[in-house]
């Protein structure tokens, strides 16, 4: 141990003959099937959530399209009936002057879901593939878009709010869209890839598959 904190070597669980439960985060000895603790399955590496993070990505990706393309409100008042797709509300919200909330709508509508399918595609390659980002900083960008998920249904909140306070009979109604459904899709199903991702297979960069896989 001594001689590792001197050179600089990051010695694993694994090396020490450890595996970690990635449920309650509890250390047993490698050849332990099962944790004790919660009874989840221990493994080594899970090379198969590669499989589930590209396969949940894709349909995340795929429901995220109709999202931005359909309307997101429905506004029906006494004369007229308006559809507001993502885009369309926050271009309506800067022509009232109203910035700040069409900056909101726009960063937690566009830019925060584009940037973790980004993060989570990028973090699935770079384990097959060399990368010039290090362990350390990767391991920070998965972190960042676990913790940017539990916040990533805002939109289905306010619009679910709005439903629920703006229904003054036959003057004005509110109602969401069909693009509601598909953006809660798309972000359940890019939660589900970002919790499927193996986050230890990030600091494995030098060992190739064969080899992690004799070690289980």
């Amino acid at each position: 141990m001594e001689r590792a904190e001197q050179t600089g070597t990051v010695i694993s669980a694994r090396d020490m003959g450890l595996v970690c439960c990635r449920r309650c985060s509890g250390v047993w000895p490698a050849e332990t099937p099962r944790c004790a603790r919660c009874g989840k399955r221990l493994v080594m590496r899970d090379w198969h959530s590669l499989q589930r993070v590209w396969a949940f990505l894709l349909v995340g990706l795929m429901c995220y399209i109709p999202a931005n393309l359909y309307p997101m409100l429905r506004t029906r008042t006494l004369f007229s009936v308006q559809q507001d797709t993502i885009i369309g509300g926050a271009i309506s919200f800067i022509e009232y002057g109203s910035y700040f909330v069409a900056g909101v709508i726009l960063v937690a509508s566009v830019v925060i879901p584009l940037g973790k399918f980004l993060a989570i595609g990028f973090l699935a390659l770079s384990v097959r593939h060399p990368s010039s980002v290090s362990a350390h900083q990767r391991q920070l960008l998965y972190e960042i878009v676990e913790y940017i998920g539990r916040w990533s249904m805002i939109d289905i909140f306010v619009v679910a709010i709005m439903s629920a306070l703006v229904q003054l009979n036959t003057l004005v109604a509110v109602q969401p869209g069909i693009a509601s459904l598909f953006f809660a899709l798309s972000v359940i199903f890019t939660m589900l890839a970002a919790q499927a991702f193996d986050s230890r297979l990030i600091w494995d960069a030098g060992t190739t598959r064969e080899g992690v896989q004799s070690d289980e």
